[in-house]
Order: structure tokens, then C-alpha cells, then sequence
């Protein structure tokens, strides 16, 4: 009776495998059919509407930062804050990530654009000043192409990852690799924007070494430096720190932090077109931002050839960053992040992105943040603030042609400071484990000297090199079994490295009794993921008993 009845269900759930896949497949392929019929206004409806809009103001001023960093003209920072947004709500898992620009992949992007279209190419001769000058809309013009067709093939990378179940990729990006390989490219951030802080014009180098070359030519043109723009950006990055300082002390007492970047580029603009710094002082400003959006233009394919490596490079960092945050949100919350959804997400956001020139976005840690403690609860918080910045672009974008560079300059600055605190990572890494750190320092060094693309690259190599001649083989003992991690363990493989115990725990233990030792490398408590440890989330599910233990 048992055993038909067990064929039953089997027939069952093939009948219903086999032929209602498609609204299955469906529910999986575009996940808001399956959440937004049940959202629940009362409890969220709220929190997400307060959450938008905070993100939404925050958006306006890191896109046109970030588009500084990407070498396209501040506007495009604030398409790549609409359109991209806007598909992850519909296609994306995570409840509480802000997709939107961020600092690494506008850098990246950044290299890509002046490599491709650098000023050299754009120079005209002026007859009225016998000078040659750069062709600045032409240059910008191209940039603009380069951009979207490097973003384009990012996203088609990352579609067809998802696609080919590759999600899993990001567990062999490790904590120390990540966290080394994004404060190196802070650094090469921080480099790039000290243009717009002291009015200077250097040249733009590429390859190995490019970051030395820069800073070397910085340090040669600074006797030409412009004064205005110097006290303006210094003015506004102590201002920001302070203002960031006093927001953190009133963060127990009002529920919305201030925007105070918002607040520093209103004001600078006022003054800025109050005193007519431009004219005046020489003062570098965003200059015309057109008001509207663009219409969809299908990338150049002629670029498609050049930039192949350079997309496939920010469609990694793009997901590893974003699956990383998304997947602390979704411990910390009790829900599950689908990694391949996540990468097709992803793809579509830049590949669309890429059609209505957009650059390459990812997930930004100070917008996520603020989007979960200002109430947000769901994706349609992040919906909410692609609606802020459409406002923004349609109506009251020109209103900041005035705003100096060098303002923007300084929010990237103040922005940075907590890749810049991950240095502290070395000295715990010390302490807890010296391959981990070997790993961070040579992975920072190799950013810096050969660039975040490149960069990336031989990181990755050398992190499987050292992993593969620190394995010791060992063999089974009965009545113990152990399960060793060889890397550390942190909230991006949690995931993983439960369903791989459970799953050993199921194949390999056939005793009453059975002692589990979890091995894995030291825990260290980084700035923003925090202390984890297996034994806090790990359940093996089997019958047998089990006495489990951890060592590092």
C-alpha cells in the first residue's frame, strides 16, 4: 500500500514538473510576479515610500560623481540611477541592495573611455588663440559610446553566466581578495578625481605602472594648480566629514538621516553661480546637463572587440559586490538570494542600461545601508528611487550646471572611507591568518601596480596558485569526519558551504554516533560583514546523532 502510494506522489510531481513548468519557470525567470500580487501595504508600503525617497536623494549626487569617474558627462550618472534601477526591481531578489553607480565600476569604466577616446584625439586649433584646444562635445560624444558598449557586453556576460548556473563563481572570490582588490581601487579613485580638486589638466596614462605615472605628473603640474578649485573641494570634504560625523551621532535619534550631500552641492551651487566662479576664477563646473532622457541607441558593435576583456572583468566585480551585500541582507533577514537570478538581473540591468547609455552599475554598501535602516523592506523602495531621479532629470537638473567638479570630487572622497578603513584589515588578518593576508596585500599591491582590470586578474591567479599548495590530503577515519574549508568563511559562501555539509553529512555518515569537526580558517571581524562562524548557521539534517565541534 506504501509503495503505491509513494508511486502515486512520484506521478504526481512528474505530471506537474512536466506540464506546468512555463508559469513555474516564469515565477523564477521574473521574480515580482511571485512577490508584488502579495505585497502588504500596510506593513511596507511606509517604510519602502521613506526609503525611496532618502536613496533617491542620495542618488543624485554620487551619479554625477560617479559619472565623473567613468569620464562621461554628470547626466549619464544619473541615467545609469533610472534605468538599471528599475530593471532589478523587476528581474532582481534581493529586498534591500541599492543597485545604482559605485566608485570601483565607474573607475574601471573610467579606464575603458579615456583609453578609447583619450583628448589626445580630439584636438582642434583654435585661430583666434593660435592654441590648440580639446574638442570637448565630440570627445564626451564618444566616451559616451565607449561606455555603453563596454556596459553592454558586462551584461551580456553576466546573462549568460546566469544562465550556464554559474552563480556559484563568487565563492572563489574570497573576502581577502575582494576587500584588498577594492581598497586597491580606491586608491586608483582617489588619484583620478585629484584633477578636479586642483583645476590641473594631466595626461592620462594606461597599462601597468599608469597610477605612478599619474601621480609623478600630478605632483609636476602642481605649481599650476587653481586656487578657487583647491579651497572649494577642501572646504567641502571637511564640511561632509563633519556633517557625516554629526549624522552618525543624531542616528539613534531621528529615523532619516540628513542628506547632507545634497545639502554641499545645493549650497556650492548657489555659490558657484552667485559669484561667477567659473568666470571669475577659472573654476571647473558640470557645465550644461540637458533636460529629459535619452532615447534607446544599440551600442556600437564596432567597440564590441575592444572592450571584451574590460566587460567581462566588471561583469565579476559587478556581481561578486552585489551578491556579497545581497546575501548578508538575506541572512540577516531570513530570506533567500537566488545567485544565478541575480547574475541575469544584473545583466539585464546593464545590458539594457548599456542600450539608453548607461555605465556599469553595481550595489553601493553607503546606499544599502541607508535604504534598510531608513525602513526599506522591499525592492520596490529601490523602485521608488529611480523615481526620485526621474523628477530630478526631467525638471530640476539644470538648476546644477553651475556645481563645481571639484565639489563632486570631494563627495567621492568621503565616500571612500570605508574601503580606506579596510586597511585594518591587515593587522587582523595578522593575527588570525597569514595566508589570508598574504592574499589582501599582494592583491592590493597587484591593483595598484597594474590596474583594476589586469589587476583582477592576476589576483585571481595567484589566489588559486596559494590555494592549491596549501591543500594537505588526508584520509578517513571512521566514526569522525571532517569538513575543511580552505578559505575563510564569511556571509557570500555561507550559503554554499551549508548546502555542502549537509549534503556530506547525508552521504558519508552511516554510524549512531559520529563526531563532525568543521575546519575552516580563523573567522576576523571585518568593518561591514562582521564575526561568523559556522556553528551559528550550520544544521546538519540527518537522523544519526552528531557531535559537532569547530576549529580553525
Amino acid at each position: 500500500m506504501s509503495a503505491d502510494r509513494g508511486l502515486l506522489m512520484i506521478r504526481r510531481t512528474h505530471l506537474k514538473t512536466k506540464g506546468d513548468c512555463k508559469p513555474y519557470c516564469l515565477l523564477g525567470t521574473v521574480p515580482i510576479m511571485s512577490w508584488l500580487p502579495r505585497y502588504p501595504i500596510k506593513e511596507n508600503a511606509l517604510g519602502d515610500l521613506i526609503s525611496g525617497i532618502s536613496v533617491g536623494i542620495m542618488q543624485l549626487p554620487q551619479g554625477m560623481a560617479y559619472a565623473l569617474l567613468a569620464s562621461v558627462p554628470p547626466v549619464f550618472g544619473l541615467y545609469s540611477s533610472f534605468y538599471p534601477v528599475l530593471i532589478y526591481f523587476i528581474f532582481g531578489t534581493s529586498k534591500h541592495i541599492s543597485l545604482g553607480t559605485y566608485a570601483v565600476m565607474s573607475v574601471m569604466i573610467g579606464g575603458v573611455t579615456e583609453r578609447l577616446a583619450p583628448d589626445s584625439d580630439f584636438m582642434t586649433w583654435d585661430n583666434v588663440t593660435n592654441t590648440s584646444i580639446i574638442d570637448t562635445v565630440a570627445r564626451d560624444e564618444e566616451r559616451v559610446r565607449v561606455a555603453a558598449a563596454v556596459t553592454f557586453i558586462s551584461g551580456l556576460f553576466q546573462i549568460l553566466l546566469g544562465l550556464v548556473q554559474f552563480g556559484f563563481v563568487v565563492t572563489y572570490l574570497s573576502e581577502p581578495l575582494v576587500r584588498g582588490y577594492t581598497t586597491g581601487a580606491a586608491i586608483h579613485v582617489i588619484v583620478s578625481q585629484l584633477k578636479y580638486t586642483f583645476g590641473i589638466s594631466p595626461e592620462r596614462h594606461s597599462g601597468p605602472l599608469s597610477l605612478i605615472y599619474t601621480v609623478l605628473e600630478i605632483c609636476y603640474l602642481l605649481p599650476e594648480t587653481n586656487i578657487g578649485t583647491l579651497v572649494a573641494s577642501i572646504i567641502t570634504t571637511l564640511g561632509l566629514i563633519a556633517a557625516k560625523e554629526f549624522n552618525a551621532f543624531l542616528g539613534k535619534r531621528i529615523p532619516i538621516p540628513i542628506p547632507v550631500e545634497l545639502v554641499a552641492i545645493i549650497i556650492a551651487t548657489v555659490i558657484s553661480w552667485q559669484f561667477d566662479l567659473q568666470q571669475k576664477y577659472g573654476v571647473d563646473v558640470v557645465g550644461v546637463i540637458p533636460s529629459g532622457l535619452q532615447p534607446p541607441v544599440f551600442p556600437d558593435a564596432s567597440i564590441f572587440g575592444q572592450v571584451i576583456g574590460d566587460g567581462f572583468a566588471l561583469a565579476v566585480v559587478g556581481y561578486g559586490i552585489a551578491i556579497s551585500l545581497g546575501r548578508i541582507f538575506a541572512l540577516k533577514y531570513g530570506y533567500k538570494v537566488d545567485s544565478n537570478q541575480e547574475l541575469i538581473a544584473l545583466g539585464l540591468s546593464n545590458s539594457i542600461g548599456g542600450i539608453f547609455q548607461c555605465f556599469s552599475v553595481s550595489c553601493s554598501m553607503s546606499r544599502t545601508m541607508v535604504q534598510e535602516s531608513t525602513g526599506g523592506k522591499t525592492q520596490v523602495a529601490g523602485a521608488l528611487s529611480a523615481v526620485v531621479i526621474l523628477f530630478i532629470t526631467l525638471w530640476i537638473g539644470s538648476l546644477f550646471e553651475d556645481l563645481p567638479k571639484s565639489v563632486l570630487a570631494a563627495i567621492i572622497y568621503v565616500n571612500l572611507h570605508s574601503m580606506m578603513k579596510q586597511f585594518l584589515d591587515i593587522p587582523a588578518l595578522w593575527k588570525s591568518n597569514r595566508v589570508d593576508m598574504l592574499v589582501w596585500v599582494a592583491t592590493f599591491i597587484l591593483t595598484l601596480l597594474l590596474n583594476p582590470d589586469i589587476g583582477l586578474a592576476a589576483a585571481h591567479f595567484m589566489l588559486g596558485y596559494i590555494y592549491v599548495f596549501t591543500i594537505n590530503y588526508v584520509r578517513q577515519v571512521p566514526g569522525i569526519l571532517i569538513f575543511r574549508s580552505s578559505a575563510t568563511l564569511y556571509f557570500a559562501n555561507a550559503e554554499m558551504y551549508q548546502d555542502a555539509l549537509n549534503s556530506k553529512v547525508r552521504t558519508h555518515i552511516s554510524l549512531t554516533e559520529t563526531s563532525l569537526l568543521l575546519n575552516s580558517h580563523k573567522e576576523h571581524k571585518s568593518s561591514y560583514v562582521g564575526e561568523f562562524t559556522p556553528t551559528k548557521t550550520i544544521k546538519p539534517k540527518t537522523k544519526h546523532s552528531i557531535s559537532l565541534q569547530s576549529t580553525a
